[in-house]
């Protein structure tokens, strides 16, 4: 069998339990049986393995725990991970799902960001949360980082915030201040939204599995001093900041690492999404700021951004990272994103050799590197890594069981290579969230399917129809939008200041 072997339990400082206890924690919880992947490099792998969660942490891994006052989620015959992490999810729109089947990312643009978004009521965005985060907990998807970019008034900002709590996900909200009607706003003036944000940031007590953040408005997509009003604000407040850079060729919209790094405004505490076509010298200004790159291999793939930044990554020693994006397009979760994201990696670090009449002698990232950007790469991008990311001893339970009876998950000769390349939606038996389960022998605990669905469809069906009796025809993109936004875009880039 290959794949890595653990070391024994004696090896960490972490002992194990004591047996003789005969009080019984609040909440005790025992994964028993399974192929443990911890993701922890001195745990290793355990071809079979426990995981014993108590108050929602996890206490002990090893190859037998002798506990016998815990509820018992039998993981024999399967596979148990660190729940998966995404990086970058427009969460709300799960209820528009497909929607951008055969859309540019300029149609994506219009269609949704100027079009959909305005015609949603608070009501259709708490839904839409819902829906995402249910649909992220079904697939294994135990983290988001939550880029929340319809807030058209404050009561749209409070019903994401209540959809994304309801649904159960862990999750770092990160409310966006992006106008959708920019000729009519509903909100008021970008003042009053960073204003409001500070009313939001009250509302969160720095416990439950909540966390707000900030997600930027397109730099140059709006004037340049809202964009600094935006990381201002973040930084008050201690947020994450995710941003979407460098994926629209030929503009300077989704630019500003150059403008970013010479403020001195870049930092550890930021995501850049996409990033397909930054340059070497904003590159180099990202790694240097220490920040993090969470990539979108289905989105970049089919709305033309361009080659996935793996190679870039690795040249300038950054971690990937994945995210499923937008459901109006992709799918919802992140086993998808893995094989696409590893089929794209390997055949871009070969393609050159083809052309010149060669075959690799190896594969350039092993299926265990791609389960890293879903797994630990993400926890520390998202600044989680001593909280998720690995099975191990202090960390949150976040854990997931796949397989088991599984047909296409046996024989399992190497374990990564069955996660990675066989694993679907179908195949997650069981996942915890801060050590409650959620999803139970395949089905999820809070959760009805078939009812959220069908609340999905009639949010769809009202969205579009008062589109439809508005006269709006989707995608509704002018001929050549790029190039007719690209004088609005440039006008909003600082003046450089003269030496």
């Amino acid at each position: 069998m290959t794949g890595r072997r653990s070391r024994w339990w004696s090896d960490r400082a972490h002992p194990l339990p004591d047996v003789a206890e005969t009080v019984m924690a609040q909440q005790r919880t025992l994964v028993t049986g399974g192929h443990v992947v911890s993701m922890d490099p001195e745990i290793g792998d355990l071809p079979a393995g426990d995981v014993l969660i108590e108050d929602g942490a996890i206490v002990a891994v090893a190859p037998s725990l002798p506990v016998t006052d815990a509820e018992v989620v039998d993981a024999t015959g399967a596979v148990v991970l660190p729940g998966l992490i995404d990086t970058h999810r427009h969460t709300w729109q799960s209820v528009v799902r497909a929607i951008c089947g055969d859309w540019t990312l300029g149609d994506y643009y219009f269609g949704i960001r100027l079009a959909i978004s305005p015609a949603m009521t608070p009501e259709d965005v708490r839904i839409g949360q819902r829906v995402g985060g249910a649909d992220a907990l079904n697939a294994g998807v135990t983290t988001l980082l939550d880029f929340s970019h319809t807030n058209n008034t404050p009561a749209h900002s409070d019903a994401a915030i209540a959809g994304i709590r309801e649904s159960g996900v862990r999750a770092a909200h990160c409310h966006g201040f992006f106008e959708s009607r920019p000729t009519d706003p509903q909100f008021g003036s970008h003042a009053d939204r960073v204003r409001d944000f500070a009313r939001l940031a009250r509302s969160f007590d720095g416990g439950g599995l909540v966390t707000l953040g900030v997600s930027l408005s397109e730099v140059f997509g709006q004037p340049w001093q809202h964009t600094l009003d935006e990381l201002a604000v973040a930084r008050e407040h201690d947020a994450l900041v995710v941003t979407h850079t460098g994926c629209v060729w030929g503009s300077c919209v989704t630019g500003g690492i150059r403008e970013l790094d010479a403020a001195g405004l870049l930092g550890p505490d930021m995501v850049h999404v996409h990033c397909n076509a930054l340059e070497d010298d904003e590159w180099e200004a990202l790694a240097r700021s220490g920040g993090k790159v969470s990539i979108s291999v289905e989105t970049e793939l089919n709305m033309g951004m361009g080659r996935p930044v793996f190679e870039r990554c690795r040249r300038h020693g950054l971690a990937p990272t994945l995210s499923a994006d937008v459901i109006s397009l992709n799918s919802g979760d992140l086993w998808h994103q893995m094989r696409f994201g590893l089929g794209f990696d390997r055949w871009d670090a070969t393609h050159a050799a083809n052309l010149a009449g060669r075959m690799p002698e190896t594969v350039t990232t092993t299926a265990r590197e791609a389960l890293t950007w879903t797994t630990v790469n993400a926890a520390d991008a998202m600044g989680t890594g001593d909280r998720i990311g690995s099975l191990t001893p202090g960390k949150r339970g976040d854990v997931v069981v796949v397989g088991g009876g599984s047909f296409e998950m046996h024989p399992r000769p190497d374990v990564y290579g069955t996660l990675v390349f066989q694993t679907t939606v179908a195949d997650v038996r069981t996942v915890l969230v801060d050590g409650r389960v959620v999803k139970r022998d395949g089905v999820l605990v809070d959760h009805d399917l078939a009812a959220l669905g069908r609340q999905a469809e009639d949010v769809c069906d009202g969205v579009l129809g008062r589109l439809a009796d508005a006269g709006v025809t989707l995608p509704g993109t002018p001929e050549n939008g790029w190039d007719v936004m690209e004088p609005l875009f440039e006008a909003n880039r600082p003046q450089p200041v003269a030496p």
